[in-house]
C-alpha cells in the first residue's frame, strides 16, 4: 500500500489538525464498517463545511489519494471499507435538517441520520417511508450511496423514489448540483440518478432534498401463521392478487421466529410453536383502512393457520418485537453470518421457498430468512461458525448457488444494501460484460484518477477469506 504521508501533510496545512485526524483511534474506528473487513486509512478528514470537501478532493487526484466517503459504517456490503487506504472522509459533521412545511421536502445534509429526518417530518405533519433497519444509525448520505429501502418499500417506495435533488462533489473536487428543490426538473441528463446507488464511487453527497407524503391518520397491524414457507408465500400471492397494497408485508421462517420465540421466552401464537408468520401494517385514511381491513380479516381467515390483530398501538408494537428480535436472535445458530438481501419475482415465491429448503439439507447449514414480501426483498441469512473449516466451505458454496439461482428466476442480487466488497465475486452473474463495461465508463469519466471509492464492486474480492475484526454494533440487533 502506498505510503500518503506527504499529501496528508499537505492537507492538514490547509484543513487544519482538527479536521485530518491521525491518530491511532480515529484511524482505527474508520477502518471498518459492519462487514468486519479493515483496512487502516492514512488519516480521517472530518468535514463540518461542505467546501472543505472540495479541497480535499483537489488535493487527492493531485497526488493520487484514494478517498473512501463514510456515514455511520452501518453498510454490510464492505463499502465503506478503505481498501486501498488513503484518506476516509467523515461526513458526519454534516447532519442539518430543515423541513419546508408548505412544500412537503426536507432539505437534508448527508450526514443526518434517517430515523431522525423521519421524527423532523412527523413533527411537521409530513412522512418520510424510507426505513431500513438501521434507521436510527444511518445517514441519508449512505442511504441515497446504496438506494436504501426498508419495510415500507412495497407500498411506498425505496430512498431514489424520494429524491428530488442532489449537491456534492465529483471527484474531481468540482461543486455540482443535480436538479433543483421542485417536483418536476427535465433540465438535461438525469446524473442525480447515477449517484443514487452509485456507493460513493461517482460523487460524494453532501445534500439532499427528499419528497415528503402526508403522514397517514390510521396504522392497523395483523400478525398471521401458516403451516410452512410455501403456504405463507402462496398467501402472499393471493393478497397483492386481491389488489390489497399493505404499507408493510414482513414474513419470518420457521427458522427466524424459532429464534425471536427463544429470545422473547415466548410462543407467538400459542399452540403453533415455530410457524411461519407474515406481519402485515395498513396504513391510510381511516376510510381506506375500514374497506382493506375487511378484506384482510377476510384473507387470513381463507389462507392462514391464525391471525391476530392488534387492537392498539401499544399492542401493535408487542407484535412489531417479533421481527425486531429475530435478526440478533439468529446469532444462537451461528457465530457468524451472511446476510444476503435479494430479490424474487413474485411469481417465483413458492419455487423459490422449495430451492432455499433443499439448499438447507445439502449445506447441513441454518439459514433464517424473513423480508419484505411486498417488494420480493428477502434478507436469507447463511449461518456457520468460523472455526469450523467445513461449515465456512458449505457457506461460500451456499451463496453462491443462492446468487445463481436468484439470477436464474430473474431476481437481482442485492435489493438495498449494494455490492462494495462483499459481492463482488457475483456481479457478473447479474450483468453481461458490455453492461459492465458501460458502468465502468461512466466511472472512468466522472473519475479520471480513480480516487474515490476505489477498489469496490469491479474488481472480484473473496471478502470470506479475509479476517474479520471482532466488533459489535448497536444496529447488529434490530
Amino acid at each position: 500500500m502506498k505510503d500518503f504521508a506527504h499529501a496528508t501533510q499537505l492537507l492538514r496545512r490547509k484543513l487544519g489538525a482538527k479536521v485530518v485526524l491521525t491518530d491511532d483511534a480515529a484511524l482505527e474506528a474508520a477502518s471498518y464498517d459492519s462487514s468486519r473487513i479493515a483496512v487502516r486509512p492514512a488519516a480521517v478528514v472530518k468535514v463540518t463545511k461542505r467546501e472543505q470537501i472540495g479541497v480535499m478532493l483537489k488535493l487527492a487526484n493531485e497526488h493520487g489519494v484514494p478517498v473512501t466517503p463514510r456515514g455511520r459504517g452501518t453498510t454490510l456490503m464492505g463499502s465503506a471499507v478503505p481498501l486501498h487506504g488513503g484518506w476516509v472522509l467523515d461526513l458526519l459533521g454534516l447532519d442539518k435538517i430543515v423541513v419546508d412545511t408548505e412544500a412537503g421536502l426536507a432539505h437534508v445534509q448527508a450526514g443526518a441520520k434517517v430515523g431522525d429526518v423521519q421524527k423532523a417530518a412527523a413533527a411537521a405533519g409530513w412522512f418520510y417511508p424510507p426505513d431500513p433497519s438501521s434507521k436510527d444509525y444511518s445517514t441519508i448520505g449512505g442511504n441515497v450511496a446504496c438506494n436504501a429501502g426498508g419495510m415500507h418499500g412495497g407500498k411506498y417506495g425505496v430512498t431514489r423514489d424520494f429524491v428530488v435533488a442532489l449537491k456534492g462533489y465529483l471527484p474531481t473536487g468540482e461543486f455540482v448540483e443535480w436538479g433543483t428543490a421542485t417536483r418536476k426538473f427535465a433540465a438535461g441528463f438525469n446524473l442525480r440518478d447515477l449517484w443514487i446507488g452509485g456507493e460513493g464511487m461517482l460523487g460524494v453527497v453532501t445534500d439532499a432534498v427528499l419528497r415528503l407524503i402526508p403522514a397517514p391518520a390510521a396504522r392497523w397491524t395483523l400478525l398471521t401463521s401458516f403451516a410452512d414457507e410455501v403456504s405463507a408465500f402462496r398467501a402472499a400471492r393471493a393478497l397483492f392478487a386481491a389488489r390489497v397494497q399493505p404499507a408493510i408485508c414482513e414474513f419470518l421462517d420457521r427458522a427466524s421466529v424459532t429464534c425471536a420465540e427463544q429470545a422473547m421466552k415466548t410462543t407467538i401464537f400459542p399452540g403453533q410453536p415455530g410457524r411461519p408468520v407474515i406481519l402485515i401494517e395498513l396504513a391510510g385514511s381511516v376510510a381506506e383502512l375500514r374497506d382493506a381491513k375487511k378484506a384482510v380479516l377476510a384473507w387470513a381467515s381463507a389462507n392462514a393457520a391464525g391471525h391476530r390483530a392488534a387492537k392498539n398501538r401499544g399492542e401493535a408494537e408487542a407484535l412489531w418485537a417479533v421481527r425486531r428480535k429475530c435478526s440478533g436472535a439468529m446469532f444462537q445458530m451461528g457465530d457468524a453470518k451472511l446476510n444476503e438481501d435479494i430479490t424474487v419475482p413474485l411469481g417465483a415465491y413458492e419455487e423459490f421457498a422449495v430451492w432455499l429448503e433443499k439448499l438447507r439439507a445439502s449445506s447441513g447449514l441454518a439459514i433464517p430468512t424473513f423480508g419484505h414480501l411486498a417488494d420480493g426483498n428477502l434478507h436469507v441469512n447463511i449461518m456457520y461458525h468460523k472455526a469450523v473449516p467445513a461449515e465456512c466451505r458449505a457457506a461460500e458454496k451456499a451463496v453462491l448457488a443462492l446468487m445463481k439461482k436468484v439470477v436464474a428466476l430473474g431476481g437481482a442480487i442485492s435489493g438495498e444494501h449494494g455490492i462494495g466488497l462483499a459481492k463482488t465475486p457475483f456481479l457478473r452473474l447479474q450483468h453481461s460484460e458490455a453492461q459492465i463495461g458501460a458502468m465502468r465508463a461512466v466511472k472512468n469519466a466522472l473519475d479520471p484518477k480513480g480516487i474515490l471509492n476505489p477498489g469496490k464492486m469491479f474488481e472480484v474480492f473473496e471478502v470470506w477469506k479475509q479476517p474479520r475484526v471482532t466488533v459489535s454494533f448497536p444496529w447488529d440487533h434490530k
